[in-house]
C-alpha cells in the first residue's frame, strides 16, 4: 500500500489536531520524601547506555538497573520479594493478572503522568488486554511489537509478505532449519490449523475460552508440533538465543520476536528478512509498572515520564527494533529504523490483522506450561 509509514499509523491513532504538551519531568529535588535513585527491572535491551544517561541527566536521578530476559523471571522474582526491591517494572501486558492476584503493583496515579504522551490506541487498547483491575489502572504502556516470521532469503527467494505463512515452518523440507518459542509458537500453530480448518479454535481464542476448550486446542497443536518435531533446529527463550539460531544453529526461518529479524537485517546481512504471515503477527504490548514495595515513588514516576518523551521514545525504538508507545516518538526515527519498520508492516493490513495477546487466565497458563513441556520433551 503506497503512502503507508510508521507516521501515518501512529497518526491515525492519535488524537487529529491535538497539541502534546510537554511531559511533566520531575527533577530530583521534587521527591522530597525519596532518595535520588530509581530501582530499574527491566528486559536486558530496554534501558541502553544513552537512554539512562539521558534521564540521569535530565533529572538528577540515578538508575540503578536489573534486568531480566522473560515475564516469568520478572514476575517470580518480585513475586518472592513481596512486591519491594524495584520502583519500575516493564511487565507484557497480558501477564498483568499474575501479578494482581498477589498484589505485586500500586495502581497508577494518573494525575502523575499526561495519558495524552501514550497513542491513545494503545492506551485504550491496553485496558482490555490486562492493563487495568477492577477498574483501576496498574499497567502504563511502554512499547509495542510482534511475534511473526524470519527468514534467508537466499534460501527461501519465494518467500514474502503476502505469501509467508506460519505453516512454511512445518514443511517437509523444513528439516532441523526452524527456530522458535515454544510457549508461542504452541498459539500460532493454533492460528495456523485453524486458518486450514484442521482445527478449529476461533483464531486460537479458544485456549482463553474454558479450561475444556484450552485443553482441547493445546492437545491437538502439540501433536501436530511433535508429529513435526524434527523440522525444529533450535529452541530460543531470549534475544541472545533467538539470533543465534540463525548465525550459529544453521537455522534459516522462525518464528521471532521483531527485534530479532529486524537486527538480523541490519547487522548480519540483508538477506535476512522479517514480516508478517498471512494469517497474522502475534501483537504485544509492554507497559510500565511501580511495584507495591516500590521505595522511590517519584522518580519511578519521573522516570515513566521521561520513557514516554518523543525523544526517549525515538531512542528506546532506535536501540531495539521496537515501536515506542509515545506520542511522536516516530520523529526521532532513524533511516535504518524507518526501512525496519516498512519491512515488517509493509502495509495498514499487516497492522490490522494482528492477534494481540489476551490477558492470561489462570487455566491457560497452567496448560500452556503442561505442553510446552510435552512439546519440549518428546
Amino acid at each position: 500500500m503506497t503512502g503507508f509509514s510508521r507516521r501515518s499509523m501512529l497518526k491515525a491513532t492519535a488524537a487529529t489536531g491535538a497539541a502534546i504538551a510537554a511531559p511533566a519531568i520531575l527533577k530530583a529535588g521534587d521527591a522530597l520524601a525519596s532518595s535520588g535513585t530509581v530501582n530499574v527491572f527491566a528486559w536486558g535491551d530496554y534501558v541502553q547506555d544513552n537512554i539512562k544517561e539521558a534521564f540521569e541527566k535530565e533529572t538528577g536521578i540515578t538508575v540503578n538497573l536489573s534486568t531480566y530476559g522473560s515475564n516469568d523471571e520478572a514476575e517470580n522474582k518480585l513475586r518472592a520479594a513481596g512486591g519491594k526491591g524495584f520502583d519500575v517494572l516493564f511487565p507484557s501486558v497480558d501477564t498483568g493478572p499474575n501479578y494482581y492476584k498477589d498484589d505485586l503493583l500500586a495502581e497508577i496515579d494518573e494525575s502523575k503522568f499526561k495519558t495524552d504522551e501514550v497513542i491513545p490506541s494503545i492506551y485504550r487498547a491496553s485496558i482490555n488486554l490486562g492493563a487495568t483491575n477492577r477498574g483501576k489502572r496498574y499497567l502504563i504502556p511502554c512499547d509495542w511489537g510482534t511475534e511473526a516470521m524470519t527468514w534467508n532469503a537466499e534460501t527461501d527467494p519465494d518467500l514474502k509478505y503476502g505469501v509467508i505463512s506460519y505453516g512454511d515452518m512445518w514443511k517437509p523440507d523444513m528439516a532441523g532449519k526452524v527456530a522458535v518459542r515454544q510457549k508461542s509458537v504452541l498459539v500460532s500453530l493454533a492460528i495456523y490449523l485453524d486458518s486450514i480448518g484442521e482445527v478449529k479454535s476461533d483464531r486460537a481464542m479458544d485456549l482463553y475460552k474454558s479450561e475444556e476448550d484450552c485443553k482441547r486446542v493445546f492437545e491437538a497443536v502439540t501433536k501436530y508440533a511433535i508429529e513435526h518435531r524434527d523440522n525444529i533446529g533450535a529452541f530460543w527463550n531470549n534475544a541472545t538465543e533467538a539470533t543465534a539460531a540463525f548465525t550459529d544453529a544453521g537455522c534459516t526461518i522462525g518464528q521471532t520476536w521483531d527485534t530479532t529479524g529486524i537486527l538480523l537485517n541490519r547487522d548480519t546481512n540483508p538477506n535476512w528478512r522479517y514480516t508478517m504471515p498471512k494469517e497474522g503477527g502475534l501483537g504485544w504490548i509492554d507497559t510500565m509498572a511501580i511495584p507495591s514495595g516500590a521505595a522511590n515513588v517519584e522518580q519511578a514516576y519521573a522516570f515513566v515520564n521521561f520513557m514516554l518523551t518523543p525523544k526517549a521514545g525515538g531512542m528506546f525504538a532506535n536501540n531495539t527494533g521496537y515501536n515506542s508507545a509515545a506520542v511522536d516518538a516516530d520523529k526521532n526515527l532513524n533511516d535504518a529504523q524507518k526501512a525496519a519498520f516498512a519491512m515488517a508492516y509493509p502495509d495498514a493490513a499487516a497492522i490490522d490483522n494482528l492477534w494481540w495477546w489476551p490477558a492470561q487466565t489462570d487455566f491457560f497458563g497452567a496448560l500452556r506450561t503442561e505442553y510446552v513441556e510435552k512439546f519440549t520433551n518428546a
